[in-house]
């Protein structure tokens, strides 16, 4: 005990507030009195496990191996582990590790859902979390909101690694417990195998959905009832999930050999998220030359599980098949969104996220509602080409300066890094006043006041904010046409326009790309900003 009555670990962590507490132990607030620091103290002590001699060895010697293999990861996103405390045999263990202060993903979805740009960011740093792990043999096993932590600019932190992974061990002495979460097990580990790094993914599928959704697909009214579900029952496509939906699907198969591998799915979230593949993420590769960039076409899920070289480089990638334990092969029914396309046009349209709102609670409470039509419906009467309604269509020369002119005022500017337009939503990214390389992130649907969306990031080196009112947008009409004639995409289910800013770096000027995409990936035609064809990339069949 301190001088004030606190409980003290090893002499030197002083036991200050209780932060939570699970199956596998509890989460104290101490204080380093050596380094006098903030730390998070976790007491490694699972509820259910059987207290016998040979038990607490086991769970021990298994804590302290998990503990000391992720000590040796040191990235971002995966928490830091900076001391372990041993009593010796016949004790348990506690982790002292880095206190994130944000609170849980959890805590955030309580909230309300996630946008589908920014739950594709947040995959794209616990991927990353998880393949650096995966790479010095810890497996999590326990990947759910409630152990991520959010820093408090947002950044999420993977915890609860090694701790999760002792579930085999101590499943062997629990009385008929599961130590675990059901909702978020793979179905390969409901049955009681391994799983290994695609189980991992398929629970990092769960989240995201939840994220964009604001439910679970799967959960039922007892822990048997969703173990079952989870076995047994298909998950059904999300219906908010925008550019996130086909990769969802993808991951949420029940044959871990079907899920996409870390470098694609790292490539298809990015596209979703509408960012670059950066140097350290799964989906980097050996560096060539800048003039070498544009890759050949190659499936998105060509590359096997493993950690590449950093450097960027983007692949086209198709939608994958999916496989249901006792059923044939079936192709997806999800309206997989557009995998990544060539890293020129990667680089050209930087940070351009695919953006779709969601009907907002106002409308709801003032009793609209009618069912919008989606941006990837097929046209209806009353509607144009890209499915949406006449009177609500942002993808259209008026559309997208009624989105300019509402935008202008919140941005401060008619200045834009990225710029994404979709029948029923836009979403823009514009520099910091006063800085020359972070941007804040803004959207606007139409009806709806133009919004701050939070705090983006920094743009790529050589971006130059290009003036959204120095485009010739009266030549989207015959942009769309020509794309629906030369694309190659049948019946599109995703129409949108990206602008692609002046780069300094790759000297060019600020023009505009229009996609269309379908199930089997996305096609897109490229002009200058006075509508000005300049490339027309057709889909491959």
């Amino acid at each position: 005990m301190s001088a004030n009555g606190l409980r003290v670990i090893d002499d030197r962590f002083e036991l200050v507030q209780r932060l939570g507490g699970g199956g596998m132990g509890t989460v104290w607030r101490a204080r380093d009195l050596a380094l006098h620091r903030d730390v998070a103290l976790k007491e490694v002590r699972p509820q259910g496990a059987d207290e016998d001699a040979e038990s607490v060895r086991t769970l021990r010697a298994r804590v302290l191996r998990e503990a000391r293999a992720l000590a040796r990861v040191d990235h971002p996103n995966v928490v830091t582990i900076h001391h372990i405390v041993d009593g010796g045999s016949g004790t348990y263990p506690w982790l002292v590790m880095e206190l994130v202060t944000g609170g849980s993903l959890q805590d955030r979805l309580d909230r309300g859902p996630m946008t589908p740009t920014d739950a594709a960011r947040l995959g794209r740093d616990l991927l990353a979390a998880l393949v650096a792990a995966h790479a010095h043999g810890v497996e999590h096993r326990d990947v759910k909101p409630a152990n991520v932590l959010l820093r408090p600019d947002g950044r999420p932190v993977l915890t609860d690694f090694g701790i999760a992974a002792l579930q085999e061990s101590t499943r062997l002495t629990a009385t008929g417990s599961i130590i675990g979460s059901p909702d978020y097990m793979s179905p390969e580990r409901v049955r009681g195998e391994d799983g290994g790094p695609p189980a991992d993914l398929w629970s990092l599928g769960m989240l995201l959905y939840v994220a964009v959704e604001g439910h679970h697909p799967l959960r039922r009214g007892s822990t048997l009832a969703t173990l079952a579900a989870v076995l047994h029952d298909e998950v059904p496509e999300p219906r908010r999930a925008g550019p996130l939906a086909g990769i969802l699907m993808s991951l949420l198969v029940h044959d871990p050999a079907a899920r996409p591998d870390a470098a694609a799915l790292d490539r298809r979230l990015a596209h979703a998220a509408g960012e670059p593949i950066g140097p350290g993420s799964p989906s980097a590769a050996p560096a060539p030359g800048l003039a070498d960039r544009v890759p050949p076409a190659a499936p998105a899920d060509a590359t096997s599980f493993r950690i590449a070289p950093p450097e960027p480089v983007d692949e086209p990638g198709a939608a994958r098949v999916r496989i249901r334990v006792g059923t044939p092969y079936q192709p997806s029914r999800g309206r997989a969104v557009a995998a990544a396309i060539g890293v020129v046009s990667v680089l050209l349209s930087i940070g351009a996220p695919l953006f779709f709102l969601v009907r907002s609670a106002l409308h709801d409470a003032q009793g609209d509602t009618a069912e919008r039509t989606p941006a990837t419906a097929a046209p209806t009467p009353g509607a144009d080409a890209t499915g949406a309604p006449e009177h609500k269509n942002l993808l259209t020369p008026d559309g997208i300066r009624t989105a300019i002119a509402e935008l202008k005022p919140v941005m401060g500017t008619s200045k834009a890094t990225s710029f994404v337009v979709y029948p029923d939503s836009v979403s823009a990214q514009a520099l910091v006043k006063g800085s020359t390389k972070r941007y804040d992130r803004y959207a606007y649907r139409g009806g709806d006041a133009a919004v701050r969306d939070g705090a983006g990031g920094t743009v790529m080196t050589g971006t130059v904010a290009t003036d959204l009112e120095s485009i010739d947008w009266d030549a989207v009409p015959k942009l769309l046409k020509r794309a629906e004639a030369e694309l190659g995409v049948a019946e599109p289910t995703n129409r949108y326009l990206v602008l692609n800013p002046r780069s300094t770096l790759l000297h060019t000027g600020p023009g505009i790309s229009v996609y269309l995409s379908d199930d089997y990936g996305s096609a897109y035609l490229k002009a200058d900003a006075d509508g000005k064809v300049i490339e027309v990339s057709p889909q491959e069949h």
